[in-house]
């Protein structure tokens, strides 16, 4: 069985993706995820790309060579760049909440606030705290502060991903890509032309877009976020040449059957419009 690899976001650990590790045992699917550097059992280290990328590569060796990535902004940015330096090591790619430029002209002024608010009495623990409360419900919220919070890693986040050309890693890989981004995200902006990018090598790449949902998509809106990665990873083993067995197919069903909250690739919804 294709193994998954999950990657959390900044500030946040491995802890966050308790409901997917869940759906995925369930599914007998073997999952890990990793703490990235200057996170969760790893804070006082810190983090780099490289060190990330690393923590990548040696996680997917271990689960036995090769993987479905999962991972939400900073894990998706990590992502993208640990499957153009290792392809050999990706079998697909879902990439959650991270379709803007990371060297947007905006990061100087986001790296001046990360390094002000690391200067903080708290490290903006209280900030953080709100934002928790505001944007996640309580289960989800006790998930991500599970692993703690990175409070003072924001600074060197931004310095080391915006190092990574998000076109031109898309571009040096063909495994299959699913970005997933919830529609009131703000870090969906280019979502467009980063889908286009990663097409440009012929890769099996689509865009699905969660209704309703923020950036923190797999946290706001689990069980759609579950049943988009359990599609994904019949896909990959698919393209791997493997046939899903037939509970995996149950489990992985299109989303936009969900009743809850639907979830599918945008170019399909058109398609459906009247």
């Amino acid at each position: 069985m294709l193994p998954v690899v999950l990657l959390h976001g900044s500030r946040t650990s491995r802890t966050m993706w308790r409901r997917q590790l869940a759906t995925l045992a369930a599914a007998g699917i073997p999952a890990v995820a990793p703490d990235l550097p200057g996170h969760g059992a790893r804070r006082g280290t810190r983090f780099t790309l490289d060190g990330a990328i690393a923590t990548v590569r040696d996680a997917v060796d271990d689960v036995g060579g090769r993987a479905l990535v999962v991972g939400l902004s900073l894990g998706g940015y990590v992502g993208i760049e640990h499957r153009a330096r290792h392809p050999e090591q990706v079998a697909g790619l879902v990439a959650a909440s991270c379709s803007t430029d990371p060297a947007s002209p905006l990061r100087a002024g986001w790296l001046v606030l990360a390094r002000r608010i690391e200067r903080w009495g708290d490290s903006g623990a209280h900030l953080n705290d709100t934002f928790v409360r505001a944007l996640v419900d309580p289960e989800s919220a006790v998930d991500l502060a599970a692993g703690g919070f990175a409070l003072d890693v924001m600074g060197d986040v931004l310095e080391e991903v915006g190092r990574i050309d998000v076109r031109e890693a898309l571009r040096r890989a063909d495994s299959p890509v699913l970005l997933v981004n919830g529609q009131w995200d703000h870090f969906r902006g280019q979502e467009r032309s980063l889908l286009a990018a990663a097409r440009s090598t012929g890769a099996d790449a689509r865009l699905v877009v969660v209704p309703r949902a923020k950036h923190l998509v797999s946290l706001d809106a689990p069980v759609a976020f579950s049943r988009v990665l359990l599609e994904a990873h019949a896909a990959a083993r698919s393209a791997l040449g493997e046939v899903p067995g037939p509970d995996a197919a149950d489990q992985g069903g299109r989303v936009r059957d969900h009743d809850d909250v639907v979830a599918q690739p945008r170019e399909r919804r058109r398609a459906q419009a009247p």
